[in-house]
C-alpha cells in the first residue's frame, strides 16, 4: 500500500457533497462525529456552494485529528498564487492534515485540461511568499482519469484522485502511476436492495456525468459503448458499475475491489439520502463494517 508520508488517510474515508448546503453548526457536529467514529479522512468537492480552501479550513478547525482532502479544488476558481497561499496556511496551521486535490473542473472555455493543469502547477511552484514556512509540507493530488493526466499526477504531485470509476480503471491507473504514488478512488454507494428503485436514484445522480464530454470520454475508454451512455440515461450495466447498491455486506465487498485493484484509499460517497436528511446513519454502519475495531481517528 502506498502512503503519503506523515499523513493519516487509512484505507477508507468519507466523500460527501452533504456539507455544500448545510449550516455551519450542523457541519461541525457531523464532522466531529465522523472523527469520533474513527473515520480518518473526509473528502469534499467544490461545487456551487462552498469555496474549497475555506471549507477545508473550517472542517480542520472543527476537528483535532481528521485529514481533510479537497476532492477537488477547481483550478479555474482561483489564481495559482492564491491557492498556494491558502494551502500553505493550512499546512502551517494543521500540519499533515490537509491534502490539496486539484482538478480542471468546469475549466475555462477553449482551455485544454492537461495544458491548463501543467501551467497552473508551474505558476504555483513559481510562487514566492513572505509568509513563514509551514510546519508541515504542502501536499497535493491531481484529479486524473486519462493516461496523460495520470502521468502528470505521478510526476508533479503525490498521486491521483479518481471519481466515478470502476475497479478496472483503478487497475489501469495503478499501472500508469507505478507503485509509489498515492491513488485515492471515490465510489458512490446506495443502500437500496430494490434494483429498479436503486437504478432510478442512481441515474438521477449520474446524469450530469453521463452528459459531460470529459466523463463520457472516460467511460468510453473503459469500454462502455454509446448504447451504455444512452444519451445520459446510462445502461443498467454502467449504472450498476458506477453506483454500488444493496445491503451492507454487498456494498463493502464491492468497495474492497478497488483496494484489490491497486487503490490505496477509497472515499465513499453515500447517495440516495432525502433532502434535509443526513447520511450519518449510513456512515455509522459503514464505520462498523470497514474501520479497524477499537481504532479512533
Amino acid at each position: 500500500m502506498s502512503t503519503i508520508e506523515g499523513m493519516r488517510l487509512g484505507r477508507f474515508g468519507i466523500w460527501t457533497f452533504d456539507f455544500e448546503d448545510q449550516p455551519a453548526g450542523l457541519i461541525r457536529d457531523s464532522v466531529q462525529e465522523l472523527e469520533e467514529l474513527g473515520w480518518p479522512a473526509v473528502w469534499i468537492p467544490e461545487s456551487t456552494g462552498r469555496e474549497a480552501l475555506t471549507h477545508a479550513g473550517f472542517l480542520l478547525s472543527a476537528t483535532e485529528r481528521l485529514t481533510v482532502v479537497n476532492g477537488i479544488a477547481q483550478i479555474g476558481s482561483r489564481e495559482p498564487r492564491r491557492t498556494h497561499g491558502a494551502a500553505q496556511l493550512l499546512a502551517d496551521a494543521y500540519p499533515d492534515r490537509h491534502l490539496l486535490g486539484l482538478g480542471f473542473g468546469a475549466g475555462k472555455p477553449g482551455a485544454k485540461p492537461l495544458q491548463a493543469m501543467n501551467d497552473y502547477l508551474d505558476a504555483m511552484d513559481a510562487t514566492t511568499s513572505d509568509s513563514p514556512a509551514p510546519r508541515g509540507p504542502m501536499r497535493r493530488l491531481l484529479a486524473a482519469y486519462g493516461p496523460k493526466m495520470l502521468e502528470l499526477a505521478r510526476d508533479r504531485s503525490a498521486g491521483a484522485h479518481t471519481y466515478h470509476v470502476t475497479p478496472d480503471h483503478t487497475a489501469q491507473a495503478r499501472e500508469i502511476l507505478g507503485a509509489a504514488p498515492f491513488l485515492g478512488v471515490e465510489h458512490a454507494v446506495l443502500f437500496e436492495t430494490d434494483a429498479a428503485k436503486a437504478r432510478e436514484i442512481a441515474r438521477a445522480h449520474l446524469h450530469t456525468y453521463l452528459t459531460s464530454p470529459y466523463n463520457v470520454a472516460k467511460f468510453r475508454r473503459l469500454g462502455y459503448s454509446e448504447a451504455d451512455i444512452d444519451g445520459g440515461r446510462g445502461s443498467d450495466r454502467l449504472v450498476d458499475d458506477l453506483v454500488f447498491r444493496g445491503d451492507l455486506d454487498t456494498i463493502t465487498g464491492k468497495l474492497r475491489e478497488h483496494l484489490d485493484a491497486g487503490a490505496d484509499h477509497v472515499g465513499i460517497q453515500v447517495i440516495g439520502v432525502e433532502p434535509g436528511e443526513s447520511a450519518m446513519p449510513h456512515w455509522r454502519r459503514l464505520a462498523e463494517a470497514l474501520l479497524p475495531a477499537g481504532v479512533i481517528a
